[in-house]
């Protein structure tokens, strides 16, 4: 009898080695280890918030490949779908300290063993057995195979009745150019249920400015939420049902780290509406991991468990 799960994602995990002093990456002398990736990120904090999640990649048979088996295991992720190769290396990248803006982030993942990820590689009841597919583009710029795997799993997951989320995740450097990165993700876009870009993301996606032209331009093309994020100001959302409002963010202390971010958004959201909360309510949950995740140096380390989750939104009321 095949497993359960909750959720299952896909994608390419790093090993990251951030900087323990800020300044230029070069000069620092000093690094911790830790897991790096969107998808990976969602599902560690799926994990937390007792969503059995499962994670499907390719990496290589190496010592990175290894330690990101370990660390997935470690956070309770399903990582029986995860094949690796001989062939080629797992990703890995460096990422600075900084006092103030966003970190700088070097990565080592050209031909790396999740790049080949392939329909070969698609395990039909795995899939299956998960309620939940949530995708980032990312993976359908590291190749044409991840494409065409990225391609297939929303399809099987629509056809199966099965919901999916897309956080578009641009990252310009890894596409050829910003044309194929717009016209992919767009059409990525009319394949999943619930929409969750920035503002910044959403723009350069349609070229539209506002939060409700934006998710306007979605929902015609067939998602039924789209959720639009606004910074510490919280979000916006508007569903194919007409539902629509603005959702304050949570105050922060102080910014340390804003990498991960967007992927602790996803994580409320995506969370909350598998346990069929309200939709304003997935986003206030959606606004508050994301508020706890840019107070935290990884990726991941912000992340809650359940009981942190509501101490935390319990404290902002």
């Amino acid at each position: 009898m095949s497993k359960q799960l909750n959720a299952v994602t896909f994608g390419e995990p790093m090993a990251m080695f951030y900087a323990n002093e800020a300044g230029p990456l070069h000069e620092v002398t000093s690094f911790s280890k830790a897991l790096a990736g969107a998808e990976s990120n969602v599902a560690t904090g799926l994990s937390r918030l007792a969503h059995k999640t499962g994670y499907v990649t390719k990496l290589g048979e190496d010592n990175f490949g290894q330690f990101i088996t370990m660390a997935l295991n470690k956070e309770g992720i399903d990582t029986d779908s995860i094949t690796y190769t001989k062939e080629f290396s797992t990703g890995m990248l460096i990422k600075s300290k900084v006092l103030t803006g966003d970190p700088k982030v070097e990565y080592f993942r050209k031909n790396s063993a999740a790049s080949k990820l392939s329909l070969a590689d698609f395990d039909e009841s795995y899939f299956a057995s998960a309620s939940h597919l949530h995708v980032t583009s990312i993976s359908s710029a590291l190749s044409k195979s991840c494409h065409e795997f990225s391609l297939h799993a929303m399809e099987f997951m629509k056809k199966n009745g099965k919901t999916v989320s897309l956080d578009p995740n641009l990252r310009p450097t890894l596409w050829p150019d910003t044309e194929t990165m717009v016209h992919t993700i767009n059409d990525l876009a009319t394949r999943c249920d619930w929409f969750l870009p920035g503002l910044s993301e959403g723009k350069i996606l349609t070229g539209l400015e506002t939060p409700e032209e934006i998710a306007g331009y979605y929902l015609q093309r067939g998602v039924s939420l789209v959720v639009i994020k606004l910074g510490p100001e919280g979000a916006y959302y508007k569903t194919a049902a007409g539902e629509e409002g603005y959702v304050d963010g949570f105050k922060v202390k102080e910014v340390v780290d804003t990498v991960g971010a967007g992927d602790g958004f996803a994580v409320g959201v995506i969370s909350a509406m598998l346990e069929q909360l309200t939709v304003a309510e997935a986003v206030r949950r959606g606004n508050a991991i994301g508020a706890l995740a840019v107070m935290s140096p990884g990726d991941m380390d912000g992340l809650p468990t359940r009981e942190g989750l509501e101490q935390f939104m319990n404290a902002s009321v």
